[in-house]
């Protein structure tokens, strides 16, 4: 499904002003391969390199060097045309349900806004509009399609981003610390709203997230990233439960190891 190749990415430092002045390294040769309807958890500090590599997975940033292949397509040699046609197919959560809907949209156009600019007709994106805010729990739909973000609760507005990422039907979803700006008590319900989307559509998931709970909650397998490099992956209870690395073992000293709470979808 998706092939990282020795993928390699670098920034000019915000401080940049003398030429001998290295810029920094962002992600430094990695490589993982995500199959069809995983889940794959990339775990790490801030300013490991996880949400860089997750923007090079959706095309939003190329790379300096390195290939990422989904669905046998290189996303490098894609012609924008074929890149754009690839894009569809794949979306984004980011981690703050406030930044990712627009305040002065009803949730019904929040949702069908990418509908629209891939060009599907307007009784088309609305029934779809319709079973992906039901998919994602928001039941029944014409109870939400007229709210707006603000008489949403914060789970709901990211259940919103979910149904609008969803409503594409893609086959990769990319979410970028999907739980980090919930209150404990909603976070299990946006973890299980993830494996839920991979069971019931088989939808792949790259969950970005410095929460080793949720990662042992809700993954298949584990990159733990360190300074933009790889530096231990593998089946998540494998990693978490015997760490080969010493960054993953500070990881899980430093975490309280605990699964999400239990509680209410909100």
């Amino acid at each position: 499904m998706i092939d990282v190749k020795a993928l390699s990415k670098r920034f000019a430092s915000p401080g940049l002003r003398r030429r001998d002045e290295a810029p920094v390294v962002a992600v430094d040769h990695v490589s993982f391969s995500v199959g069809a309807g995983e889940i794959l958890a990339v775990i790490g500090e801030s300013g490991a390199g996880k949400s860089t590599v997750g923007r090079m997975l959706l095309g939003l940033e190329r790379p300096d060097s390195g290939e990422v292949w989904v669905d046998g397509h290189e996303l490098g040699a894609a012609s924008e045309r074929a890149l754009r046609r690839i894009r569809r197919r794949m979306s984004l959560v980011l981690q703050d349900p406030y930044q990712s809907l627009h305040p002065g949209w009803r949730v019904r156009t929040a949702v069908v806004e990418p509908l629209a600019v891939a060009g599907v007709s307007p009784p088309e994106r609305s029934e779809r509009a319709a079973l992906a805010l039901e998919e994602v729990g928001l039941t029944p739909a014409t109870d939400f399609v007229n709210r707006f973000p603000h008489e949403l609760s914060g789970g709901q507005r990211q259940r919103v981003a979910f149904a609008r990422a969803l409503a594409g039907q893609p086959r990769v979803v990319v979410a970028d610390e999907p739980t980090s700006m919930l209150d404990a008590s909603l976070r299990r319900g946006v973890l299980d709203l993830i494996t839920a989307m991979r069971d019931r559509l088989g939808t792949t998931f790259v969950v970005i997230t410095h929460d080793l709970a949720a990662a042992r909650y809700v993954a298949d397998r584990v990159v733990v990233m360190l300074n933009g490099q790889i530096v231990e992956s593998g089946e998540i209870e494998r990693v978490l439960d015997h760490p080969a690395n010493e960054y993953t073992k500070m990881l899980l000293a430093a975490s309280e190891g605990r699964l999400p709470e239990e509680a209410s979808c909100g």
